[in-house]
């Protein structure tokens, strides 16, 4: 694999974001090999409908075709009471009946290490979903009221290797399963 396709998602819809930021970073901080597409979208979805699901959503179509472009997911999701915001959950109850999700690798990014709720509940809805969180590649940084842009985390020397060492450790996953797919098919 000579470049990593990475898809991001930020679970809030603010203009001022703090999660949107921090993804925006990546963005910044990514080598050469490592492509941080930003999904932008997901208040584009309608409300999720099972009775839709399997129908030609446009919407929709279009988030499940960059899932399955990418190699893993990237996700920043601010926690609203104790949760996961709607905006997300709402996303991710699109994708439960696909096959888009399954043994898709995950690093998953807290703005506010004081909110932990929704961190353990985008775990639990990931895992669920049958992705794989790669625990190495979470990370939790310190933005909730600092007033930092995506440059600003940039510059700030701790977060930008935090980051940096999230993203490093996503795709070392990611290597890691691709090796092991192609080994367990060359077997068979």
């Amino acid at each position: 694999m000579d470049s990593t396709k990475l898809l991001a998602l930020s679970g809030s819809l603010r203009k001022e974001s703090y999660n949107s930021a921090a993804i925006e970073a990546l963005t910044l901080l990514s080598p050469e090999n490592i492509e941080v597409h930003i999904y932008k979208d997901l208040g584009n979805l309608p409300l999720f409908n099972p009775d839709l699901d399997g129908e030609a959503v446009p919407a929709v179509s279009k988030l499940k075709m960059a899932i399955r472009e990418a190699h893993g997911l990237i996700i920043a999701s601010p926690e609203y009471a104790y949760g996961i915001s709607g905006v997300l959950k709402n996303a991710l109850d699109w994708l439960v009946s696909g096959e888009e999700f399954v043994s898709l690798p995950v690093a998953l990014i807290n703005t506010s290490p004081r909110a932990s709720h929704a961190q353990a509940a985008l775990r639990e809805v990931v895992t669920t979903m049958s992705g794989i969180v790669v625990e190495n590649a979470c990370v939790s940084i310190p933005l909730l009221g600092s007033g930092l842009a995506s440059d600003g985390i940039v510059e700030d020397i701790k977060m930008a290797e935090q980051l940096s060492r999230g993203l490093s450790e996503l795709c070392a996953a990611i290597r890691a399963i691709e090796l092991h797919k192609a080994m367990h098919a060359t077997s068979v």
